[in-house]
């Protein structure tokens, strides 16, 4: 139980108090109304005795009572109606609240921190009202009246008379059989006569000699002069005068209403109410008295059946207006302190002279009675065991007075008197002496079986055995248990059985005894009183709490029924209070069907009690939480929050709009997209790529626009980057870098993508949304900023808003909606949330087909939908910061100002269409494609790019492309080349032509990646369009690739804040293979050519065809091979074949051989050679085949050049060789490279298509072969791990000797076979010619040495033995490129076949020593016959 003021033997003593009836004449009563009191209410608050009081006891024992306190009454001669006492009882409960600003205990137990409210004065109010408004019953006399005190005002002209006749009412009262109410204890009622003095108005020697008749006719003893009223009330009120009579009248309803109205409470219509007051004392009731005794204050003016629970909580008319009526007028005006301290003694002396003694007389009375009834000895003490086991048969007209619930015994019965003499011990605080009388009294009850009486002895001899001084026997609850029993069970005797229960509950609380008193309380809820149920509960639910080990779920849930039957009873306030106080145990446990019922019960009482937003919160905790209700309660649920919401925004509809909890915003998932929607293509037209809020992010490819976009700003800034350099955003996200502010264009949507998730399984009607936001317009040309507009969604003029009319989310789905604004501004604009109705869709059907709008509890809703405007913010946490250390050390978030933009001035928009633009092409396939590029804005664009990673693939064609003519083949075949008609004679001999590299936008400095789209005048106007033709070549690896475009454009005026824009495309191209080609270049023996030049080369090229038959291609036509460089040229072709043109079908390899020669080193211009196999020459110089080919060298030098360079010290190293080397270096070194152009037959649709492309290999050195795709290396399954760190190699600081051996190429002339007649001269002698060919840069010293140096066998048997005549040691010095011959003779003494490839020859630089022998591995036997004559 909760605990209380006072403590149990207070509660006790002051529980059952002698009773003191009053009767006043008219005239007394006039004089006490004077202060709005009755004479009853005036000395209530002096009713305690201040000191101790003596008495004897039968045995002359003195007896010391102490803080006694008596109770003074009006007399009411109607017992109290079953159906008022509960009106009251109702009342007094909902009158008495908890404390505004109470503190509450805070009890930990466990994982629980419980805010609990440690005291109940609800309950106290209630037990003391209960107790007081019991009425009397004849089995016992604790409710009996011992006095009476006839009071008579001093100004009545005849007041002895008055006395006697108040006296006469009072006999007639007690002794006529027309008045069974009130009880009085015996039939000698003590009659204590006061007189009234009105020391203001009154004569003061009048009220003395009428006191002194007084006393002479009833005794000093029996009289008293009461002097009030010393103050006159329209005196100042400037002294302030207590009022000690406020705390007790409020309680004192009972005994001064009036009339009671209806109030929050039911009247249950059960038989067990009948049983309330069953001792059968309840008799009809006539009239009689003259003045108004004959009605109670506590009868009802309406019927029972009138009193309904009401739902909203009207105030209890009665106690309430009382109330009111109390604080308004002032009590005790008339009176002063020393009319307070008059009233104080005027008790006393009742007390003291009139009440105790006479009650000492009555007990000795009643013990003398009982002593000489039963013929024992004088002392009860020393008889009581004698009689204690004697049995009593009672009369026979007592056992045929035998009902339901015992006997009923006459008033003289001893057994009666017994108890009678206990009553008056126990009011007195003997309570030893009580014990023994009504333990002996039971005995006798019990043997007569008369129960009723029984239980009542039980009960009071349990509590005097615990009031006993010293505890001289433990407190017998056994008693108590059984009396419980007996009240409950055989006399249905509910208000006795519930006054037990208070007793023994606070007794056992006082000794810790806490599950004992919980189950009293609980074992005495029923349902004939909700009330009475919910206040026994609620106690029990404190003893769980407060045991030793608190039992707090054991408390929560008696909490919840004791909050249940506070609803039943229509005390909504307590009700609610209860679930509030079990929430917190339930609270965030995993009880989600608990923690609803109970938010839910709350939402209920606290809209009932119009608490709204308390009910609001209780039903947003409902539906925020994952709930596992079924669907149709949740829709219940949802309903009634949308119609308590719809009543808090009725009662402020001006107000700010409120926080809705439905649906769920992820707010890190909003996503913000700045400009127009992608537009849909068109036919062939298909719009760029650029960005949409259908992609999904990628990091990876997000990083490459970024880098896309920082080189080309990078070359418009010539090389750097500009320090407030923002790489543009289009869609902003949870990923992307959202620490600066956004930039928007001016009229360009703003597109907000919002993620909402229903948590329900009802679905969700979201109508009318829109962003909400706040704008503060900034003209940023003058930097003066305006007034900031807050929430302007109605402001069109600045920010158009653009709504969604209905929004439906389905159950537990997560759906995205974009919601859009328009600025029309410049400014700063900051997008707060979302603005909607919330409702529920019309007519929905839950799953069992019962429409959840029907049966709703409440009644309110109707089968339409409900709906209610609120809001939702959109608070976005940014990411945590982790760079310093102190922010690694603690929890620290940047900014994301994502929904933060700031809206610039206007610029110009681009928007480019891809035109016939291929999904799938063939490796090195050539395709011509047109590009539109379309300015949408208002402002004129410039300075337009395009930048992409893979230029090799796209080409707009070089400053050549308009040079060449169209041939009328190439235009009736649509080819993409350039061609010119061959004359026949020219087949297979190469079409000489030259180009810049400059006009290909390659070598001029600046990144190939970043290519100028050549507009026309170099600005594209508003509103204009421009078409241009685009080359497309198939990248040269197999499979889907993606290559991005990202188009680059500016304003024609600077602005402050965005100075570019930018425009992505990703194209996504599936190649097949085609063609593979190998090419190897090797030195020619001939040292000359045609033209008598002495270097040139043999091309050998391989080309395999690798296509799959799956792609429909018929053969591939290899129509042209051309090359291309600054130092060789193709010359001819040296293929012995009769086709003309070359065709491969399906996995089959040619061969090609072709014939390169020097050419004309130029600084500049490239020199390109074709060898033509068909009708029609390919210019290759031009666009786009030269495009190709030279973004294609581009591309593998930076591939190599990145793979064998990767470390810049290295590459240092490399730059640092000797120059000299260098050139040595080259001499292996070829700057050669092979275009391959072939068309393809396609058969499609039966029909046959042509399809044309190139493929480029770079011949880099002699001897090593050169691949137009390198092959892709499987790499092994194992690999070994190395443990070690791999040395880095040292750059060779001199030429190695396979590059030495190279300097210089040989070659001898002479004759195939030489005729000579040995007959005639033994020696033949043979004319060689040596010719040695420099082929570095550098000077060469060279020495032929011509002496036999072959000593093994094998060569001299195979080749026969000559010798050389003349200088076998000859010296040169070659200059760079240098030929040079030496005539030999070779002499021979045998026919035969000699090898004349022995001379060895020695070259080093000018300005080195060492000495290296050049390379004779490449060149063929110098074979001779010699033949005889």
């Amino acid at each position: 139980m909760a605990q209380c003021v006072q403590s149990v033997q207070e509660f006790i003593q002051d529980s059952f108090v002698p009773l003191v009836a009053a009767l006043c004449s008219e005239e007394a009563e006039k004089l006490t109304r004077k202060n709005n009191l009755s004479f009853a209410e005036l000395v209530k608050p002096f009713c305690r005795l201040t000191s101790e009081v003596h008495m004897r006891d039968p045995n002359n024992q003195l007896h010391i009572i102490k803080n006694l306190k008596i109770a003074v009454n009006n007399i009411i001669t109607h017992p109290p109606q079953p159906g008022a006492i509960r009106k009251l009882l109702s009342d007094v409960v909902f009158l008495t609240q908890p404390a505004e600003g109470l503190v509450a205990n805070v009890i930990t137990a466990g994982d629980y921190d419980l805010n609990i409210s440690a005291t109940t004065p609800w309950f106290e109010s209630y037990r003391e009202c209960f107790l007081q408004s019991m009425p009397a019953s004849d089995h016992e006399f604790l409710n009996h009246y011992v006095a009476c005190m006839l009071v008579v005002s001093s100004s009545e002209p005849e007041p002895v008379e008055q006395f006697l006749k108040l006296s006469q009412e009072q006999h007639r009262i007690q002794h006529s059989n027309e008045y069974l109410y009130p009880k009085w204890f015996i039939p000698n009622t003590l009659k204590y006569y006061v007189l009234l003095h009105d020391v203001s108005t009154g004569e003061e020697q009048r009220a003395d000699s009428i006191y002194e008749e007084m006393k002479q006719r009833y005794g000093t003893q029996g009289c008293y002069l009461l002097k009030i009223n010393s103050r006159v009330s329209n005196r100042g009120t400037d002294e302030q005068i207590p009022d000690p009579w406020s705390q007790y009248l409020q309680k004192n309803t009972l005994q001064n209403q009036d009339c009671y109205e209806d109030g929050p409470y039911t009247v249950i219509s059960n038989k067990s109410t009948d049983h309330l007051i069953s001792d059968g004392l309840d008799s009809e009731i006539k009239d009689g008295l003259p003045n108004n005794f004959k009605t109670h204050p506590l009868q009802l003016d309406l019927p029972s059946s009138s009193l309904e629970s009401t739902d909203c909580p009207k105030a209890a008319v009665s106690l309430q207006d009382s109330k009111k009526s109390n604080s308004g007028t002032p009590r005790g005006a008339c009176l002063t302190l020393t009319d307070h301290d008059r009233i104080r003694q005027f008790i006393q002396e009742f007390t003291f002279r009139g009440l105790l003694p006479h009650i000492e007389k009555t007990i000795r009375q009643l013990n003398d009675q009982l002593i000489s009834r039963k013929g024992l000895s004088r002392s009860l003490f020393s008889a009581t065991k004698k009689w204690f086991s004697g049995s009593k048969v009672p009369e026979k007209s007592i056992n045929e007075l035998k009902n339901t619930s015992g006997l009923l015994y006459p008033p003289e019965a001893p057994e009666l008197q017994i108890r009678k003499m206990a009553d008056l011990c126990f009011l007195v605080q003997h309570y030893e002496l009580a014990y023994s009388c009504y333990h002996t009294a039971k005995k006798d009850f019990l043997n007569d079986q008369a129960m009723l009486y029984a239980a009542g002895a039980l009960e009071m001899a349990a509590v005097s055995a615990f009031l006993q001084p010293g505890a001289p026997r433990p407190y017998p609850a056994h008693y108590m248990e059984t009396a419980i029993k007996t009240y409950r069970d055989t006399c249905k005797n509910m208000v006795l059985a519930e006054r037990c229960v208070l007793l023994s509950a606070e007794i056992l609380k006082s000794q810790s005894k806490y599950s004992e008193a919980a189950a009293l309380l609980i074992g005495l809820t029923s349902e004939d009183s909700d009330l009475r149920s919910a206040l026994l509960l609620e106690q029990a639910a404190h003893c769980f709490i407060n045991m030793k080990s608190p039992m707090v779920r054991k408390f929560a849930f008696h909490m919840i029924l004791a909050g249940h039957r506070f609803s039943k009873a229509g005390q909504k306030r307590h009700a609610l209070r209860c679930y509030c106080q079990a929430m917190q145990v339930y609270k965030g446990k995993g009880w989600s069907l608990a923690e609803d019922h109970i938010n839910f019960t709350i939402g209920r009482q606290s809209f009932t009690l119009c608490q709204l937003d308390n009910a609001v919160s209780a039903f947003r905790h409902i539906l925020i939480n994952d709930s596992k209700q079924p669907p149709a309660q949740q829709g219940a649920f949802l309903r009634e929050y949308l119609y308590v919401y719809k009543n808090v925004t009725q009662l402020s509809p001006d107000g700010p709009l409120p926080q809705l909890p439905l649906p769920y915003i992820n707010s890190s998932a909003t996503r913000v997209f700045f400009g127009h929607d992608r537009r849909p293509a068109e036919g062939e037209k298909q719009a760029a790529t650029h960005v949409s809020l259908d992609q999904e992010y990628d990091s990876e490819s997000s990083q490459q626009w970024r880098e896309l976009e920082e080189q080309v700003v990078s070359v418009v800034n010539k090389g750097t980057l500009p320090s407030n350099f923002q790489p543009t955003q289009f869609c902003l996200n949870r990923y992307s870098d959202n620490s600066r502010f956004p930039l928007a264009v001016i009229e360009e949507p703003i597109t907000v993508e919002v993620s909402f998730r229903n948590p329900l399984k009802v679905p969700l009607l979201l109508t009318d949304l829109s962003l909400l936001w706040k704008f503060q317009p900034k003209d940023f040309s003058t930097k003066h900023g305006g007034e900031t507009k807050e929430l302007g969604a109605c402001d069109d003029d600045m920010i158009g808003t653009e709504a969604i009319a209905e929004f439906l989310i389905n159950s537990e789905e997560t759906k995205v909606a974009r919601l859009k604004l328009f600025p029309h501004q410049t400014g700063e604009l900051h997008i707060l949330g979302v603005v909607y109705n919330l409702g529920t869709v019309q007519g929905a059907v839950t799953s069992d087909g019962i429409d959840p709008s029907v049966g709703s509890q409440t009644g309110k809703f109707v089968a339409n939908g409900l709906s209610v405007r609120g809001r939702q913010d959109l608070e976005i946490q940014g990411p945590r910061l982790n760079n310093t250390k102190e922010e690694k050390t603690s929890i620290k978030y940047g900014p994301d100002r994502r929904l933060d933009p700031i809206i610039t001035e206007e610029m110009p928009l681009l928007e480019v269409f891809f035109i016939n633009f291929p999904t799938g092409l063939l490796c090195g396939e050539i395709r011509k494609a047109y590009v539109e590029f379309v300015n949408v804005s208002k402002c004129p664009l410039t300075m337009l790019k395009v930048v992409s990673k893979h230029p090799e693939f796209f080409t707009f064609g070089g400053n050549t492309a308009a040079l060449t003519p169209l041939s009328p083949s190439a235009s009736e075949n649509c080819s993409a080349y350039k061609t010119v008609v061959t004359d026949p004679t020219s087949v297979h001999t190469a079409l000489l032509s030259s180009a810049s590299s400059l006009d290909f936008g390659v070598g001029t400095g600046a990144q190939p990646e970043v290519i100028n789209v050549p507009l026309p005048d170099a600005v594209l106007l508003p509103g204009a369009s421009v078409q241009l033709p685009m080359w497309l070549r198939g990248p040269d690896e197999e499979g889907v690739h993606e290559i991005n475009f990202l188009f680059y454009y500016e304003s024609i005026k600077r602005h402050s804040k965005m100075c570019h824009r930018v425009l992505r495309h990703t194209a996504v191209i599936c190649t097949s293979r085609s063609l593979h080609i190998r090419a190897t270049a090797c030195r020619s023996n001939a040292l000359e050519d045609e033209e008598g030049r002495g270097d040139n080369m043999l091309v050998f090229v391989d080309v395999e065809n690798i296509n799959t038959s799956e792609t429909g291609v018929k053969e591939f036509h290899i129509v042209q091979v051309s090359s291309n460089s600054k130092h060789w040229k193709l010359q001819k072709s040296v293929n012995i074949s009769e086709d003309k043109d070359t065709k491969l079908s399906s996995r089959e390899k040619a061969k090609l051989c072709f014939k390169a020669v020097r050419c004309k080193n130029s600084e500049e211009n490239y020199t390109f050679a074709d060898i033509v196999f068909g009708n029609e020459q390919i210019i290759s110089s031009a666009s786009p085949c030269a495009d190709f080919l030279f973004q294609s060298l581009f591309s593998e030098f930076r591939r190599t050049h990145v793979q064998s360079h990767p470390h810049g010290s290295q590459r240092a190293a490399k730059q640092s060789f000797d120059e000299t080397v260098r050139l040595i270096q080259r001499c292996n070194e070829v700057d050669l490279n092979v275009v391959v152009l072939w068309k393809a037959y396609v058969v499609e649709d039966n029909k046959q298509l042509i399809l044309e492309g190139q493929h480029h290999v770079a011949l880099n050195t002699v001897g090593k072969e050169a691949l137009s795709f390198p092959q892709k290396q499987e790499l092994p399954e194992t690999v070994l791990l190395k443990f070690f760190r791999p040395e880095s190699t040292a750059v060779p600081a001199r030429p190695t000797p396979e590059q030495l051996s190279n300097l210089i190429k040989t070659s001898l002339h002479y004759p195939e076979s030489f005729s000579h007649s040995f007959h005639q001269k033994s020696l033949c002698l043979v004319p060689v010619t040596l010719l040695l060919s420099n082929c570095s840069q550098a000077v060469v010293d060279v020495m032929i040495d011509l002496r036999h140096k072959t000593t093994s066998p094998e060569a001299l048997e195979i080749h026969g033995s000559f010798t050389w005549l003349g200088q076998t040691q000859y010296r040169l010095q070659l200059k760079s490129q240098e030929v040079c011959s030496l005539q030999l003779k070779a002499c021979f003494v045998h026919t035969g076949v000699y090898n004349l490839g022995t001379p060895r020859v020695f070259a080093k630089l000018a300005d080195q020593a060492t000495l290296f022998e050049t390379s004779q591995q490449n060149s063929m036997p110098a074979l001779i016959i010699i033949n005889n004559i």
